[in-house]
C-alpha cells in the first residue's frame, strides 16, 4: 500500500460514519495524538509494536470494519509484519557419556558388597566369641571344684604345655556342618546349630573340618585359634601342642 493510503482510508471511514475524533478517542480510549498520528501515518509519534496494532483493531471494531483486513493494510503501510512469537531459550546441557553412571553404580555396588561381607564375618566372629565365653562361664558354675581345678590346668601349665591335655572349644555363630577327629578318633561329624559350644579332649592333636569356616570359632585350651579358611569357604585345620605353644608365646608378647 502506497504511503498515505492507510491513513486517508482510516480518516475517510471515520468521517463516512460521522464519527468525530473526540467520539472515537472516548469510545476506544486512544489518545487523540495517537489517533491523529495514525490518520497522518506519523509512525514515529506512535509507541510502536503491539500497541499500534491494538489501536488499529479497536478503531476497526468501533467503526464496524474488518479487523484483520485493516490490520493487514496497516502492516503493509507501516512496513512491518506480525511479530514472531519468541521461542523460549533452551539451555541444552551436554549429556554425559552413558558409561560414567554405569561405572559409578558398579563401583558403589562393589563397595557395598565388601562392607556387607566384612560386617557379616565380623558379626559371626564376635558372636561366636560371646557364645564361647557364656558357655565357659556357665560350665564353671556347674562344675565341681575338682573339675574346676582341671579347667585351670592349661593355664598353670602354660610354661610347659607339652604334657597338657588338649581341650578344644568349638563355638558356632551360624548353623554349619562340623567334623572333628581327635588323636585319630572321630569325635563328631554332624551339623551344629547356631550358638552351640562343644568341648572335645585329645592328647596329641585335633583335625577340624567345617563347611563354613566363618561360622566356627576355635579355642584350644582357652586360646583363640586362627580361622580354618577364608570367610564363607569350607576347610580343614590341624591343631596340636605346637599350636598351643605358639598361641601362648604370642599372648606373652607386649
Amino acid at each position: 500500500m502506497a504511503k498515505g493510503n492507510f491513513g486517508e482510508r482510516l480518516k475517510r471511514e471515520r468521517e463516512l460514519r460521522e464519527v468525530s475524533q473526540n467520539e472515537l478517542t472516548t469510545a476506544t480510549r486512544i489518545s487523540p495524538r495517537y489517533l491523529e498520528a495514525l490518520e497522518n501515518e506519523q509512525w514515529e509519534r506512535l509507541p510502536g509494536g503491539i500497541f499500534n496494532r491494538g489501536f488499529v483493531r479497536s478503531i476497526a471494531k468501533y467503526l464496524g470494519l474488518d479487523e484483520e483486513k485493516l490490520l493487514a493494510e496497516y502492516d503493509e503501510a507501516h512496513g512491518e509484519s506480525s511479530l514472531p512469537v519468541p521461542q523460549p531459550y533452551e539451555n541444552k546441557i551436554p549429556r554425559p557419556p552413558i558409561w560414567i553412571p554405569i561405572a559409578f553404580v558398579l563401583g558403589a555396588l562393589a563397595i557395598l558388597s565388601a562392607l556387607v561381607a566384612g560386617g557379616i564375618y565380623g558379626w559371626r566372629y564376635f558372636a561366636a566369641r560371646r557364645a564361647a565365653r557364656r558357655a565357659a562361664a556357665q560350665s564353671s558354675v556347674n562344675h565341681t571344684p575338682a573339675s574346676a581345678s582341671n579347667t585351670l590346668a592349661p593355664d598353670s601349665a602354660a610354661d610347659s604345655p607339652a604334657g597338657v591335655l588338649l581341650d578344644l572349644a568349638v563355638s558356632t555363630s551360624a548353623a554349619t556342618h562340623v567334623r572333628i577327629v581327635g588323636d585319630g578318633k572321630l569325635l563328631i561329624d554332624k551339623a551344629l546349630p547356631v550358638g552351640e559350644t562343644r568341648h572335645f579332649s585329645a592328647s596329641r592333636q585335633f583335625e577340624v573340618t567345617a563347611a563354613d569356616s566363618s561360622a566356627v570359632l576355635l579355642e584350644l585350651n582357652g586360646k583363640a585359634m586362627p580361622p580354618i579358611a577364608a570367610p564363607g569357604a569350607s576347610g580343614t585345620i590341624t591343631l596340636s601342642q605346637k599350636d598351643l605353644r605358639q598361641a601362648t608365646s604370642g599372648s606373652a608378647q607386649p
